[in-house]
């Protein structure tokens, strides 16, 4: 067997912004150097590469696809030429592979196979949407998409926010943009008054609003977030125990609370990289 390449994670934009925008020159010359990639989607990959600026004909750049349909007996025949020597790149076809995005099986193999896997320079949502909430960064839990389902949504909302109130997590989520404004409305009539909610929208776009308010105060100013990419970024107000019930359970009284009160904002202004 020759000597294994290398797996390379290629970040691509959130939407249809520039690249040079969001990742750094060496990350962009390093891409347009691999071999070959591995995508979601080969269109769009190639649209991708094309607005890089890849100097080689697209027709000559092999693109296997790796999406929610591959099986796990296609994932080898993936990998193999990074077992003979090639440098490939793992591309999602928005933000970051393997973060809300098929590719960790893969990823996976490629660690028990031998194969360096290299994570580059780049945009990730939810990354981006926790840093920019003002919640707790320090503990923090990402569930994808929530069930579309209206009972089954709001029984796992409910789910959530009882976990965030018990250990002060924050709760990450995404929704297929044109559902935005049904799981904003679930959240809004699930969710108590006080729970504060961050929707971060078109982050590194024209359009990128970071907002944290209380789902008291989304209720009185709803947003559209209609077709608009958005991250949901929910921390409930924390049950306050005495601190006798502290001692009782064996457990130290907290030196301070953090109050949660009212209309709280931020806004990332930073390009990713």
């Amino acid at each position: 067997m020759d000597k294994p390449g290398a797996l390379y994670l290629v970040p691509s934009t959130l939407g249809e912004g520039e690249p040079d925008k969001v990742l750094p020159e060496p990350v962009i010359k390093t891409i347009l150097s691999l071999d070959s990639f591995v995508a979601e989607e080969a269109r769009s990959a190639r649209a991708f590469l094309r607005r890089l600026g890849l100097e080689r004909k697209l027709a000559d750049v092999r693109i296997d696809v790796l999406n929610e349909h591959t099986r796990v007996s296609e994932l080898a025949p993936l990998l193999r030429p990074a077992l003979q020597g090639e440098r490939i790149g793992l591309l999602s076809e928005a933000g970051y592979p393997a973060v809300a995005d098929p590719g960790s099986e893969l990823i996976a193999l490629a660690h028990r196979q031998g194969v360096s896997v290299i994570p580059l320079v780049g945009p990730c949502s939810l990354v981006l949407a926790l840093a920019a909430s003002g919640l707790n960064g320090q503990q923090f839990c990402a569930h994808g998409y929530l069930p579309t389902h209206a009972a089954t949504r709001s029984q796992r909302i409910r789910e959530l926010e009882a976990r965030s109130r018990s250990d002060g997590s924050a709760q990450l989520f995404i929704e297929a943009p044109y559902r935005n404004n049904q799981l904003l409305a679930a959240l809004l009539e699930t969710c108590a008054a006080d729970t504060e909610l961050c929707l971060a929208t078109e982050l590194t776009l024209p359009g990128e609003s970071v907002r944290t308010l209380t789902v008291g105060a989304w209720r009185a100013a709803t947003p559209d977030l209609d077709r608009r990419p958005t991250v949901f970024v929910l921390q409930a107000a924390r049950v306050r125990v005495s601190a006798a019930e502290e001692k009782r359970r064996g457990a130290p009284a907290p030196r301070r609370l953090r109050r949660r009160s009212g209309v709280r904002s931020a806004r990332s202004n930073s390009r990713a990289g």
